[in-house]
């Protein structure tokens, strides 16, 4: 070919040459990252400074130094909420894991029938505001409750009731967590077991307790923090019993005592740490216990074993539906116990509040908002850590801040965030009060579970995905949104469920955020009930539940129809 057959195009000498830099990929990525960093610093890292500089203030705003907390140690009535606290929380673990581990064992270990019926049923708890629980009990066992001779004359408002309403709102919780532990087992370890004619009580004994010990201990630190940070039980039925969640309610909005508060703030925050820190380290050693060539444990029919199993499940979750049936139909009784015609008017809210059904119509856009914005930026920022192999020292930075909510109760979070978007020299405190804070603060408080769930659901996926579209010169953000989305799908919805049902039934972390305007149903339900108006809470409560089980519905129809239309490509055609 001679050179006159290669011709080139020339730009044209009268047409001015504008150059077009194209920002680099990785810069970009790394921008993001960056981004990331702001927002969890702006929404979790701050605010908890915020609380801790506040704890060090004296009266006049100046620097105290450990004074308040030799008043709070000094003041007798103070130090008794925080025992109070303690002993709550651990007489909860040790009677809420035991009874969870029976239950996960009926639904994994034995045949018995209906277990997906159990299951739903054990799970009711968390589709509620957890002051349901405390307003059940009080129809139950209070003054004129119909079973209050259980009692045999002690009153249910006070650590009895507190314990009692803890256990119905943890119980799911630990069983969520037991479940996993013991499906999780090695089938080829009882295989042995029986080979050796070794009895089924010290089988039990050393394999399947053994294997669940880590199980066992991260629900009791779980139920230990649930009971030691909720705010709701103990508000409606604790009574005079004083602990350290409303003792922080009461320092903030009863004295106007905020150093106090944040004193007692951070006494909160120690023994969720304390958990926090102990269940990580269990989870590290717990992966050891898997293994590649494990097989998955099927349990055979044995009558007497399934039909006690059945016994127990029933009564467990009669007891934890039968708890919350009360309650919605206390909600339609006109006059608790006098006059038990069913009526509607306690669903008339205006009639008890001046709000009516604003705080639903608030939390319901508030849950919506959460579950919307929420999704798409726990969900990226999951692929911006775990997929994107750039600028490691800000994913590092990432990761961290957004584990650390885990370890962060809700109201301290909440106090956290009043000390910090409240104050006069933070240019967003034209947020404080408004519903977008409330969606900001419920998406922190809920953070870390959504990022562990979506960073799973990611590792799960190939790497070579990534590596295939570098080397096609194919942008993250096509690789994002045709690739990892579509797999990911049914996790994102999830995602979207747990944080709207979440965003529903908070009590702790919204507490001292809402404005006049913006009062969520949640503390709704706590003014009801203050104001005596118990069967109008408990209708707003049922109101919530109902709500949050919708969406649950809803998010199975979608997976039943549309998600199993869209991840056919998953079967393997026969």
């Amino acid at each position: 070919m001679s050179d006159a057959a290669i011709t080139l195009p020339l730009p044209d000498a009268g047409a001015p040459v504008t150059a077009r830099r194209r920002v680099p990929e990785s810069a970009i990525a790394a921008g993001l990252v960056a981004a990331l960093c702001v927002l969890l610093v702006l929404i979790i890292a701050l605010p908890l400074g915020a609380l801790l500089i506040k704890s060090f203030e004296g009266p006049s705003g100046g620097f105290a130094g450990i004074a308040n907390f030799r008043t709070y140690f000094a003041t007798p009535t103070l130090v008794e909420a925080l025992v109070n606290s303690l002993t709550i929380a651990a007489l909860a673990v040790a009677l809420v894991v035991p009874l969870a581990f029976g239950y996960a064992y009926a639904l994994t270990r034995t045949a018995m029938p209906f277990k997906g019926l159990f299951l739903a049923a054990a799970l009711l708890p968390i589709f509620a505001p957890s002051l349901l629980s405390g307003i059940a009990l009080t129809y139950i066992l209070g003054n004129q409750g119909f079973l209050r001779g259980l009692l045999f004359g002690h009153s249910v408002y006070g650590p009895i009731g507190i314990v009692i309403a803890e256990c119905l709102y943890a119980f799911p919780h630990a069983l969520i967590i037991l479940t996993t532990a013991l499906s999780l087992s090695d089938g080829r370890l009882y295989e042995a077991a029986a080979a050796m004619g070794t009895s089924r009580l010290r089988t039990f004994a050393t394999v399947t307790l053994p294997g669940a010990r880590y199980g066992l201990v991260s629900a009791g630190f779980v139920v230990f923090t649930l009971v030691v940070t909720d705010f709701g039980i103990p508000k409606v039925i604790g009574g005079q019993y004083s602990v350290l969640a409303t003792d922080a309610y009461r320092q903030v909005v009863g004295q106007q005592n905020f150093p106090m508060g944040a004193v007692v703030g951070l006494l909160m925050l120690v023994p969720a740490v304390l958990a926090f820190a102990v269940d990580r380290m269990i989870q590290r050693r717990q992966s050891a216990l898997l293994s590649a060539r494990s097989v998955p444990y099927e349990p055979k029919p044995r009558r007497l074993r399934d039909r006690l199993s059945l016994a127990y499940a029933l009564g467990v979750a009669g007891v934890i539906v039968g708890t919350y049936g009360v309650a919605v139909w206390a909600s339609f009784i006109r006059y608790w116990p006098y006059n038990l015609a069913l009526t509607f008017d306690h669903y008339d809210f205006a009639a008890t509040d001046a709000d009516g059904w604003s705080p639903y119509w608030n939390s319901l856009a508030m849950a919506g908002s959460v579950a919307a914005i929420g999704t798409v930026v726990v969900f990226s920022g999951a692929y911006l850590i775990e997929k994107l192999k750039v600028f490691p020292a800000g994913r590092m930075v990432a990761q961290l801040l957004a584990m650390l909510p885990l370890a962060v109760p809700g109201l301290v979070l909440g106090l956290g965030y009043v000390f910090f978007f409240n104050a006069p020299w933070n240019p967003l405190n034209v947020l404080y009060g408004s519903l977008a804070l409330l969606a900001i603060n419920t998406l922190a408080h809920y953070y870390t579970v959504a990022h562990v769930t979506a960073t799973t659901a990611l590792k799960q996926i190939d790497p070579e995905f990534e590596a295939v579209s570098a080397s096609l010169k194919v942008p993250f953000w096509r690789t994002f949104t045709r690739v990892s989305l579509p797999i990911c799908l049914p996790t994102v919805l999830e995602l979207a469920v747990y944080l709207f049902v979440n965003a529903m039934t908070t009590v702790s972390a919204v507490i001292f955020l809402y404005g006049a305007d913006t009062k969520l149903a949640s503390i709704a339900i706590v003014h009801m009930d203050e104001a005596g108006t118990t069967a109008s809470a408990a209708a707003m409560a049922s109101v919530i539940m109902a709500t949050a089980l919708t969406a649950r519905l809803l998010l199975a129809l979608i997976g039943w129809g549309v998600v199993a239309h869209l991840q056919r490509w998953r079967r393997r055609e026969a």
